[in-house]
């Protein structure tokens, strides 16, 4: 079933990538929605930070799962960088959502 070439845990790896990207275009699309059919900028802002943290969740996932194939301190050192981007745009994104959901509430009716 597999290529040859491809073992088939690379195969899930790049999956739980590719479910992460689906996700985070998923979510834009449906703030591009909202934003068209109601004008609500703030939803569509919590939209998207919504659909970033979900898919980047899922592509932290799967760069943790790439650590059983490094073999090389220059690969280490990829991936521990590409990991710290990832928390950084995750929390800043968590952080977003939490200012865009304390101004929602806090604006009058």
């Amino acid at each position: 079933m597999w290529p040859r070439d491809v073992p088939p845990f690379h195969g899930g790896v790049v999956l739980i990538d590719l479910v992460g990207g689906l996700l985070i275009v998923g979510y834009v699309a449906a703030a591009v929605l909202a934003l068209v059919c109601t004008g609500s900028v703030g939803q569509a802002r919590l939209l998207v930070a919504e659909g970033a943290v979900l898919g980047l969740s899922f592509k932290t996932a799967g760069t943790l799962l790439k650590t059983v194939e490094i073999h090389t301190w220059e690969q280490i050192g990829m991936f521990g960088a590409v990991l710290a981007l990832r928390i950084v745009l995750k929390q800043l994104f968590v952080w977003e959502q939490g200012r865009v959901r304390g101004r929602r509430a806090s604006s009058p009716p």
